[in-house]
């Protein structure tokens, strides 16, 4: 067996191959991540003071707002400040947090986006049975299996990463701890750790994706019965922002990791 020592910490290269942009980008993404903060956690308590919003709709729609602020605040603060330090390094602890933790609230954010599809469904495909189909102790144990769910996952692809052999190199391709990056400095065969990530996030993204489709058909097929034009844009607009969220939140991660391996570019992606 090769001597080799294993290394300690990583240093997330980011964007200093850029060094003349690091300033607009800084102002840029620091401008960006004050608006997700005031946001969400300004949606959150709009929500808790406002008793006509103490709805399951926007129940489901305050942890989402919560689970926004939770992983952007997870990469965003850590990579505002790389920007000003000259070798960003972070440990392999560190790393390893971030990596579960981010992990972690993107899976639970996925899962409450096919929680809040079928939420939709029933209010407009059984509106007499909403507050029966969805009463208040249901909508809490949902948004706990999405918790769980998104822990669980996270558990499983942190394990198998961080027990691979990192003695390559460690300089880290990106502005915080990815799968794939990671992957490629491995010194151990990562194939097993691929195939386990491509088909726990196959599983997941697509079991979620289905679940919103068939939703979003009986909800298309509800409100082609509308006979009123007004009926049908007050229903329409119930799901539009929804829709749009999960379109760019499934198709960014569809095309960042559902992709062979062989095409990865790191500098693209």
């Amino acid at each position: 067996m090769k001597n080799f020592t294993p290394v300690s910490g990583f240093i997330l290269l980011g964007f200093k191959d850029h060094p003349e942009l690091q300033c607009l980008l800084f102002v840029l993404f620091l401008l960006i991540y004050m608006i997700t903060v005031v946001g969400n956690l300004g949606m959150i308590l709009l929500i808790k003071i406002d008793s006509h919003l103490h709805t399951p709709m926007y129940f489901f729609l305050s942890n989402l707002s919560l689970v926004d602020f939770c992983y952007s605040s997870v990469i965003a603060p850590n990579m505002l400040i790389n920007f000003w330090v000259e070798n960003p390094v972070i440990s392999f602890n560190e790393c390893a947090t971030q990596f579960f933790f981010f992990g972690s609230f993107a899976g639970i954010e996925g899962f409450l986006l096919a929680v809040m599809a079928y939420d939709r469904y029933v209010a407009i495909c059984k509106p007499l049975l909403y507050t029966v189909l969805m009463f208040p102790h249901l909508s809490a144990l949902l948004v706990l299996a999405t918790y769980l769910s998104g822990f669980v996952n996270a558990s499983i692809h942190t394990g198998f990463t961080f027990q691979l052999s990192f003695c390559c190199s460690n300089i880290i391709n990106h502005f915080y701890c990815d799968i794939p990056p990671l992957l490629k400095l491995s010194c151990s065969d990562a194939h097993v750790n691929e195939v386990v990530i491509f088909a726990f996030a196959s599983f997941n993204e697509l079991s979620c994706l289905l679940l919103i489709l068939v939703s979003y058909l009986y909800i298309l097929a509800a409100i082609l019965r509308i006979h009123s034009a007004e009926g049908r844009h007050k229903a329409f607009s119930t799901c539009a922002s929804h829709l749009v969220v999960t379109t760019i939140f499934f198709g960014t991660i569809l095309f960042m990791y559902l992709h062979p391996s062989s095409s990865y570019s790191m500098d693209q992606d």
